[in-house]
């Protein structure tokens, strides 16, 4: 949605560049991206543009999202081999008859998975938050400032850009790694500790914060596609546009943007914009 709200170019996603290299998660990325912009009426209007190329925060998403996507495979994996063994301590093995001390309580392994959550997510939001920027700068996306109407009469977006902002660097703040921690405890029986708990922690805040970034760039890409109008994107985003705009309307002048943003991360949280996307490009 930001993309065709933006104009941007679709060549960056062609499948030539992800073979070449071959993450997968750059690859599904970039796939999906195809997907969701095909049957683009906006792409057509800016055949001939005098840009060279788009920003990193447009250009670069199947790189960047793909990153996130293989840590967020990274976690997953560890936390389903995690559900699915035997921590305590000691192990009673009756097959063997035997009561050993061991260390499968060690957290290690989740601390790390952790970790790798808050920082994947952190560069999710992160990229987000400058799509947004891209959107509300006038001097960058061609739009009315702030996505507002009346930009003098009212602030638009703006507030939002600054939230998203706020909460990336949060984010950020919240990824310095727990797993690289320890503080010894119990007489030094206890002299390695995993931090998994606050790795954990800052993993779920670190989630939230994204939720409400992703939220606050669908509400602005969505602005912007009103002002393209009636011109329509790709069938995916506009699948999700449409789907935006049944819970949200237009802003045609300053509201509380808060239960906005409380709306769309509802849908989110949901997941109905998976299917809505899915079903227009099936």
């Amino acid at each position: 949605m930001t993309l065709e709200g933006l104009l941007g170019s679709h060549k960056p996603f062609i499948p030539e560049i992800h073979d070449v290299r071959a993450h997968p998660g750059q690859k599904a990325c970039a796939a999906h991206l195809r997907q969701i912009l095909l049957g683009s009426e906006l792409v057509e209007t800016h055949v001939n543009c005098s840009k060279v190329q788009d920003p990193y925060s447009l250009r670069c998403m199947p790189q960047v999202h793909g990153a996130a996507r293989e840590g967020m495979a990274f976690a997953r994996r560890i936390l389903e081999v995690e559900v699915n063994s035997a921590t305590d301590n000691p192990l009673v093995f009756t097959e063997t008859e035997r009561i050993v001390s061991g260390g499968n309580f060690h957290g290690q392994p989740i601390s790390l998975a952790m970790d790798v959550v808050a920082m994947a997510l952190t560069q999710l939001s992160s990229i987000s938050e400058r799509r947004v920027e891209q959107l509300v700068n006038p001097s960058l996306s061609g739009l009315p400032a702030f996505l507002a109407k009346n930009s003098g009469l009212n602030s638009g977006f703006m507030i939002a850009q600054v939230t998203s902002a706020a909460l990336v660097a949060e984010s950020r703040v919240l990824s310095h790694p727990a797993s690289v921690d320890s503080i010894p405890s119990s007489a030094g029986r206890e002299d390695h500790v995993s931090m998994g708990m606050t790795a954990a922690l800052k993993g779920r805040q670190v989630s939230d914060f994204t939720r409400s970034c992703l939220a606050i760039e669908v509400l602005c890409a969505a602005q912007a596609l009103d002002f393209r109008l009636p011109v329509k994107p790709g069938k995916g985003a506009l699948a999700a546009y449409e789907l935006v705009r049944s819970k949200v309307p237009h802003m045609d002048r300053d509201r509380e943007l808060h239960k906005d943003i409380e709306a769309v991360s509802n849908l989110i949280d949901s997941g109905a914009l998976l299917p809505a996307v899915k079903s227009a490009t099936a």
